[in-house]
């Protein structure tokens, strides 16, 4: 069925945070969302998420984007297929994006509408976007909580434990040995059947993460994230796979089917982690997903965002199966916890709905105190 796309609406929002969400390289002071939603002439529509977290002015910045660089190329175009305005806006703005040299916020904003547009198609032929990617896609998929400061995992794991969990992802690259030292004695503290994982964040360098194999091998982590930058070449990449027996994990900072392909045959990674809203949305992450299932590594969706990421995060996970896990962020949000679905249930699982699309109709309105823009464009 061919539609034609009527309107785009935008929404950003701004949570203020008691405690800023740190990492190695800066710090979150508040939590901020992109919302985007579509519009056909048949007035049938879709919710997306875009990446928003960093720069600190990004949420706005992408909003604006969306609506005076890239909706001319969206409003009133026509649509037949989900994965159409990913590929066809991807090639379309290259230049716009070559031109401003701002490739992160046009894949970003690609990806939110791509996530949209499966969930508009999905809502009218009455699917859950799972089983409009695929009609055997599970009821439910295990998760693990993320976002866990080293310096507060105790008490940030306590209350992971309390909602379900039973493995968590601390995050370190602070101070090497400092981390290290706190590290074990979190992994010491885990109860029986517990699994640890700690992400860097990139802030390893090289010989720094390799003097630091042996106490990291002697954790028994699930897996080391980004030890060091993303961008380095293969060849640095493949020394740390030669000499940790942990398993690495990486992929949120690498965008485009070319560049996982080559991540996929180097085997360096034996954990895949696309994020659907910086880079792919549901179309382009579902083709990598299935391709690291059927290269024999795990995939792992990556997200810290609002809600409609998470639960379009959690569909693709379904649909596409293995032994992934959901990332599930402990830190405080309203802009995730105020969606019907969000929540992680008894077992540590998390739920997939069977109502059509995403299971969302309209956002919170509690989330309206926290709104800091709207934008649409129609026809």
């Amino acid at each position: 069925m061919t539609r034609i796309l009527e309107r785009v609406e935008v929404f950003c929002y701004r949570v203020p945070v008691k405690v800023p969400v740190a990492t190695s390289f800066g710090v979150m002071r508040d939590r901020p969302a992109v919302f985007v939603k579509l519009t056909d002439q048949d007035g049938v529509f879709g919710w997306g998420e875009i990446f928003a977290n960093w720069p600190a002015a990004a949420a706005e910045h992408r909003a604006q984007l969306l609506v005076r660089d890239i909706c001319d190329l969206v409003i009133g175009s026509k649509v037949a297929q989900s994965e159409d305005l990913f590929t066809r806006l991807t090639e379309q703005t290259h230049i716009r994006a070559l031109q401003s040299g701002e490739w992160g916020p046009f894949r970003q904003v690609i990806a939110g509408l791509d996530i949209a547009l499966h969930d508009l198609c999905a809502r009218s032929e009455g699917l859950s976007v799972a089983q409009f990617l695929n009609k055997d896609a599970a009821r439910s998929v295990p998760t693990y909580a993320s976002g866990i400061a080293i310096n507060a995992a105790p008490e940030l794991i306590a209350r992971a434990r309390a909602a379900g969990h039973d493995a968590f992802k601390v995050k370190i690259g602070f101070d090497g040995a400092r981390d290290l030292d706190e590290l074990r004695e979190v992994a010491n503290s885990l109860h029986e059947g517990e699994q640890l994982m700690a992400d860097v964040n990139q802030a390893w360098s090289v010989p720094d993460a390799l003097s630091f194999a042996g106490r990291i091998d002697a954790l028994d982590l699930g897996w080391l994230e980004e030890p060091i930058r993303a961008d380095l070449p293969a060849s640095d990449w493949a020394a740390l796979a030669d000499s940790f027996a942990t398993p690495l994990a990486g992929g949120e900072n690498i965008t485009g089917h070319d560049d996982f392909s080559v991540a996929i045959a180097a085997q360096h990674f034996s954990v895949l982690q696309p994020d659907i809203v910086k880079w792919g949305g549901l179309s382009g992450c579902a083709d990598v997903a299935r391709a690291v299932r059927k290269s024999g590594l795990r995939y792992c969706p990556h997200f810290l965002g609002g809600g409609i990421g998470l639960i379009a995060s959690g569909h693709l996970l379904a649909a596409i199966g293995g032994d992934g896990v959901l990332e599930v962020d402990v830190n405080p949000n309203p802009l995730r916890d105020a969606f019907d679905g969000s929540a992680v249930e008894d077992g540590g699982r998390f739920a997939i709905t069977e109502t059509p699309g995403l299971g969302i109709t309209e956002l919170p309105e509690e989330l309206e105190q926290f709104q800091t823009l709207a934008l649409e464009a129609r026809v």
